[in-house]
């Protein structure tokens, strides 16, 4: 019965990957992440993953301090930091946050005020999403190794 949680768990979370997959979220980088992760370090993914988001969310704090200054117009500033958003967002396969920094920096590029607090808005919907359905793949995974660690004692009695 033990071991067809385990596979149900590991079902669930191929399910939820898959969908990512099918939606753009995510693309192979994450897969390639994913592969790095072994025995010795088997949080290896989800601990890259949150410090992508504390990175993320200070980026994003900062994108929309210089877009609700009144005389906003450092747009290279601005350009600065979606470059190392687009960049962790590569290197973790987030896909469809990596496309909006892309236009939000188009949109920055042509000193677009209007067009960038659009792709802001964008953007942190893209984040929301992504940071909740890994939240939700990691705790699977969490209950998958949770579930395959556990061992019932053998009953010896003849």
């Amino acid at each position: 019965m033990l071991g067809l949680s385990v596979e149900r768990l590991r079902a669930d979370m191929n399910r939820l990957l898959a969908m990512l997959f099918h939606q753009g979220v995510l693309d192979e980088q994450f897969l390639q992440l994913q592969q790095l992760q072994d025995e010795s370090s088997p949080n290896f993914v989800s601990e890259v993953v949150n410090i992508y988001f504390n990175e993320s969310e200070k980026l994003l704090r900062n994108l929309r301090e210089l877009l609700t200054e009144k005389e906003f117009s450092d747009y290279r500033k601005m350009g600065s930091h979606l470059n190392q958003l687009i960049g962790s967002s590569s290197s973790i396969g987030a896909h469809r946050i990596r496309t909006v920094c892309l236009a939000f920096r188009a949109a920055s590029d042509l000193n677009n005020r209007t067009g960038c607090l659009r792709a802001l808005e964008a953007l942190e919907c893209e984040y929301c999403y992504l940071k909740n359905k890994l939240h939700e793949l990691f705790q699977i995974e969490q209950q998958r190794m949770l579930a395959a660690a556990v061992r019932y004692p053998q009953n010896n009695n003849p």
